[in-house]
């Protein structure tokens, strides 16, 4: 063979003749989301903002919610509880303690997480739809706790702090500007804690628990206490989304019985929607969520109560289109018609395979603490 044909054959191992490669699409679709992301709160009005800024602490809510049901396995319908602790949280700091409401974040997470613990350690004795059962309880309960409990405006389970505490702190932005971009930092903070978790020693324990817990408790994974941490970080998520959400809806609401329920299967369906045990999915399905539910609101004029029938129809057509959730079929496409310079079997352009979470198993040396 010619020596002539050497630069052909590196040219084809190194990136398929000039085509583009997974690892300069998920560059260039992140340039361009960033971009994005932070050019639309100067291009659209305040209305608009607002449901981004809804987009953000929903995805931020999602993304705790898959840690615990898309990398560990963990099925639940009560994170709209945690989400309502952190904006109680946050609400009751700023109307009472006049606390500053940066400071109230941490302290919104800090309590979901507590909460997440207290549900996470009995939730270890059930999995599956029993676990899903458990922790829709929690949902139910949760606004009747608060009006029993919280006494706000009017004698009644709803705190709405002074809106003057949320202004924005950077004179050339409006205030819609600034909580979009406040939320979004936080989000993207968030997001860069998950990215790294689901990579690390922790992120490939939580893998193994979710596919098989036997095996992860032979090679040392401790079962209980992977559980019950995840459950507490994804209590956490959730709680940051509410204290989020105080700064963009102005309150914390418990007067609605079924709000804390309808946060849940939302949380959820962003999730399935978005595409499980990614990164991108829940911000993607969240801001999907966002969307169409604005796009279906009041879209027959006098046949309102159609609204929710049409949103539903949306996201059962979608679900039926892309059962693998929109970056989960985007992940396959790209896998099919794009080569991939570091070889082999690579992640998602957009989130990590779930199945590639474990190949770097074997440099870590097992421990041996069992459950």
């Amino acid at each position: 063979m010619s020596s002539s044909d050497a630069p052909a054959r590196a040219k084809t191992a190194g990136g398929g003749g000039g085509r583009i490669t997974r690892t300069q699409l998920r560059i260039g679709v992140g340039v361009i989301v960033a971009v994005a992301a932070l050019y639309a709160p100067y291009y659209y009005g305040p209305a608009i903002n607002q449901d981004l800024s809804r987009a953000v602490y929903f995805a931020i809510a999602a993304m705790g919610l898959n840690l615990l049901t898309g990398f560990n396995g963990q099925i639940s319908i009560g994170h709209g509880a945690f989400f309502g602790v952190g904006a109680f949280t946050t609400a009751i700091l700023m109307d009472t303690h006049d606390l500053m409401f940066e400071l109230t974040i941490p302290l919104a997470a800090l309590t979901a997480a507590v909460l997440g613990v207290l549900v996470g350690i009995p939730a270890l004795r059930v999995r599956g739809l029993y676990l899903a059962l458990v922790t829709l309880g929690l949902a139910v309960l949760f606004p009747f706790v608060g009006l029993k409990y919280i006494e706000g405006n009017g004698g009644t389970a709803l705190v709405r702090p002074d809106r003057d505490g949320f202004n924005s702190l950077i004179t050339f932005l409006d205030n819609d500007q600034w909580r979009y971009l406040e939320s979004l930092v936080v989000a993207v903070v968030l997001f860069l804690v998950a990215w790294n978790l689901t990579r690390s020693r922790i992120g490939r324990a939580m893998v193994a628990v979710r596919d098989q817990e036997v095996a992860a408790s032979t090679v040392g994974v401790h079962l209980a206490r992977v559980k019950v941490g995840v459950f507490a970080l994804s209590a956490a998520y959730a709680g940051v989304a509410g204290a989020l959400s105080v700064m963009v809806d102005g309150a914390a609401d418990a007067t609605d019985p079924v709000l804390a329920f309808r946060n849940s299967i939302e949380f959820l369906v962003a999730v399935v929607i978005g595409g499980t045990a990614t990164i991108a999915g829940p911000a993607v399905g969240a801001l999907i969520l966002i969307l169409l539910r604005r796009e279906t609101d009041g879209l027959i004029e006098g046949k309102e109560v159609l609204s929710p029938a049409i949103f539903g129809g949306a996201l059962i057509a979608m679900i039926f289109v892309l059962p693998e959730g929109v970056v989960g079929g985007l992940s396959r496409l790209a896998r099919r018609v794009l080569p991939d310079r570091e070889g082999g079997s690579a992640a998602s352009p957009l989130g990590p395979a779930p199945s590639a979470a474990m190949t770097n198993e074997a440099d870590e040396p097992p421990t041996k603490e069992h459950s």
